[in-house]
């Protein structure tokens, strides 16, 4: 034990460990966008692993020493290669609350010549944050600042959902254990797309971490994740990395793809279209000269802030004359960068993100900012605005739109939308199957129990599918009307589907029934022809073709037609809910 503690005395006094460098690389242009300092101690050593190393040093109660040399060793190390990416440091969150490193930290990275938009404190959560209330004070303290902050190993762990909320991260960091073998696992899948979804509507990056196979990384570029590291990427590395051609090319032909399969609904629009290409600022340019640049145009709210290409903020009009207006507030700021009084924290999106999603959070942005611009970036760069009147004009327009070409009742396309996304999808030659749904006895059903009964049916069978096909990346679904639903979907293999879509809807159905009527198997009401019949329990008809064999819309839909005949007449023969396909026939 005394000879591993003169051991940890000599790695702080002799700074023998090294500092590598892992690169983050963005999946929409495999770039690098930023780099994570890891820490490794003298070679050949139980200290080589750096966990070995921190947790000794905490139990020696000198992990503040060994924390402040490692980071002040990475910052110096990063800032000789004179780049403008982002560096990623490891905090544990007691290091993070202590006075120590919040009066020290600041002044060495001043020192050293970097932003404070650079660096992101990377939250290692090893042990569970004891009193949120607090550390939720001290990192907002350090978001003002302007540094950024990430929750690494979000799955495992103590890194959950109470951590994301009240900390708010600019990024989160998904665990490998979540990534390894992600395609395969389709519960892992789930998991991931419901972190994509909360990022996607509260402004968040997510970072996947551990990519170790070419089989995962196509899977998290499907799943829509914007960022990557791993083995697979990059190894840690004393110099600074970019990834090599061949993985690059393998992420252009994945996104590529990705397009060409792409069903864009009809009401969704990228944000990037309405944006205003607005002159960006330096984050060093002068108040002073901000000042010229708003009273020479009095139509403008905003600018946004760039460190390179890179953004870093944004300064509005309001918050910018409202600090000029303070007591000695020309004199403090005027003569002073932009970088001291500008939003660190403005809403940054995607050009490809649609409006809807960008609607989603503002609405969940705090109340003083919700009409300030959204800055959009292309390719990690500053591509321009959008104001906030643009975006709700064209919202409306859309609402108008999807109004007159939706199903009222479950909100779903109607038959002109439907007929452009099959043409769109023949068009694109690439694989997919049509798929036609249809009830089975649901006009008697409607005659029996009325149609208030008949329209939540209607829902429910919607909600099924709608959940079912968005397993399946960039699906269409259409509500053609009645109990009538067509999709379009990116592959020829919908078997599995198609028989889970039938077992949920089979177990569900029987809910809508009165019991006698269940107990009895049947409904008695007049047919078509006004005598009286027994119907059975409702069941679903499911018929489907593929473009493997139809090239041309006409041929499609003759053909679909006569399989939906043929699918609904083994539907009535056996008193079951029933699949069809051209090549092989699948009973439930």
């Amino acid at each position: 034990m005394n000879n591993l503690n003169d051991l940890l005395k000599n790695i702080l006094e002799n700074k023998n460990f090294t500092t590598l460098f892992q690169p983050i690389f963005s999946l929409s242009n495999a770039t690098v966008v930023g780099y994570e300092a890891l820490t490794r101690g003298p070679e050949n050593s139980i200290y080589y692993n750096p966990e070995k190393l921190f947790e000794s040093a905490k139990s020696e109660n000198l992990l503040w020493e060994l924390e402040l040399s490692t980071r002040l060793s990475a910052i110096e190390k990063f800032c000789n290669f004179k780049t403008d990416k982002i560096l990623f440091l490891n905090v544990d969150p007691d290091i993070i609350k202590d006075k120590k490193f919040t009066k020290g930290a600041t002044k060495h990275l001043f020192e050293n010549i970097i932003n404070t938009s650079n660096i992101v404190f990377e939250i290692t959560e090893k042990t569970a944050i004891k009193d949120y209330i607090e550390f939720k004070e001290i990192i907002q303290n350090y978001k003002t600042q302007g540094y950024k902050i990430a929750i690494d190993d979000v799955g495992s762990g103590y890194s959950g959902l109470t951590t994301i909320s009240e900390v708010r991260p600019n990024y989160i960091k998904i665990d490998m254990f979540l990534i390894r073998d992600i395609d395969k696992d389709n519960f892992k899948k789930s998991i991931v797309k419901a972190l994509v979804e909360l990022a996607d509507n509260t402004n968040i990056k997510l970072i996947a971490e551990g990519i170790e196979t070419l089989d995962e990384l196509k899977t998290v570029i499907e799943l829509g994740i914007p960022l990557a590291q791993g083995f697979l990427l990059s190894r840690p590395a004393k110099e600074l990395l970019e990834m090599n051609v061949t993985l690059k090319n393998f992420i252009k032909e994945i996104k590529s793809s990705l397009e060409k399969t792409k069903f864009t609904s009809a009401f969704e629009i990228s944000i990037g279209k309405l944006a205003r290409r607005d002159k960006a600022v330096q984050f060093s340019t002068l108040s002073a000269d901000i000042e010229k640049i708003f009273l020479n145009n009095y139509r403008l709210h905003g600018i946004a802030v760039l460190e390179g290409e890179r953004v870093v903020g944004l300064i509005t009009k309001r918050d910018f004359f409202t600090q000029l207006g303070t007591r000695f507030g020309r004199e403090l700021y005027l003569k002073k960068p932009i970088e001291k009084i500008m939003d660190t924290e403005p809403l940054l999106v995607d050009y490809y993100t649609p409006i809807n999603k960008v609607i989603k959070r503002i609405a969940n942005r705090e109340e003083h900012k919700l009409y300030d611009y959204v800055i959009v970036e292309k390719e990690e760069k500053y591509f321009g605005v959008v104001p906030i009147i643009n975006l709700l004009e064209k919202s409306m327009e859309l609402e108008l739109y999807m109004a007159k070409y939706s199903n009222p009742l479950t909100g779903l396309p109607g038959n002109p939308i439907i007929e452009e996304k099959i043409g769109e999808a023949i068009d694109k030659k690439t694989p997919f199957s049509l798929i036609y749904f249809d009830l089975n006895n649901f006009k008697s059903f409607n005659d029996y129990y009325g149609f208030e009964r008949g329209d939540k049916v209607i829902k429910y069978t919607a909600n099924i599918l709608s959940r079912h096909i968005s397993f399946n990346d960039n699906a269409f679904l259409g509500h053609v009307g009645g109990d009538d639903f067509v999709a379009i979907v990116k592959s020829y293999n919908i078997k599995n589907l198609c028989k889970n879509i039938i077992e949920e809807f089979d177990f569900n159905i029987k809910r809508f029934y009165n019991r006698e009527d269940l107990e009895r198997g049947y409904i008695a009401t007049l047919d078509r022809d006004g005598s009286q019949k027994n119907f059975p329990i409702m069941s679903i008809s499911i018929s489907s073709v593929s473009n493997k064999n139809h090239l041309n819309y006409e041929k499609i839909i003759e053909r679909v037609s006569e399989v939906k005949k043929l699918c609904k007449s083994f539907c009535k023969k056996y008193c079951k809910s029933y699949f069809l396909a051209e090549e092989e026939i699948f009973i439930e």
